[in-house]
């Protein structure tokens, strides 16, 4: 593909810079908050490294899920006092990485299904429509039929 001489380059190095930068400073600042939401997000990093869709709509819900999957957690955290000793406790509990991880396996799994599902059900309403304009066309065919 040819690219287009008027098309604007695209600056993905600086943006990068800066998302870097954000993350060190997260991680300085909130070191505990950082090892929390870095360890149960683990999923939804892999889905956007591996997501080819422009958009990345699969990643996009997966992030959803896994926020929703990291709300408790957090709070929990930050109403305890927000101590590493604490973060390092809610990342080793299995039931807190598991609950997180399974809210993203289930954000995937709704992004992987649903066109399916729509998919299926459009079918299913072509049919019937197709099967009630055959029986419309079987009516007029007989009530306009010259043989009569």
């Amino acid at each position: 593909m040819a690219r287009n001489a008027t098309a604007k380059p695209q600056r993905r190095g600086s943006s990068l810079w800066l998302l870097g930068l954000a993350c060190g400073a997260l991680a300085t600042l909130a070191t505990s908050t950082t090892l929390l939401a870095g360890v149960l997000l683990i999923p939804t990093v892999l889905v956007a490294a591996l997501d080819r869709t422009p958009g990345k709509p699969v990643a996009r819900a997966v992030l959803l899920y896994g926020l929703a999957g990291l709300a408790l957690p957090l709070m929990d955290l930050w109403n305890g006092g927000r101590s590493m000793e604490q973060g390092w406790g809610l990342v080793t509990d299995p039931m807190v990485v598991a609950t997180a991880w399974a809210a993203q396996a289930a954000g995937w799994l709704l992004a992987e299904l649903a066109p399916l599902v729509v998919r299926i059900l459009l079918d299913l309403k072509a049919v019937a429509q197709t099967a009630k304009l055959r029986s419309e066309r079987t009516a007029l065919a007989a009530d306009w039929d010259p043989a009569e």
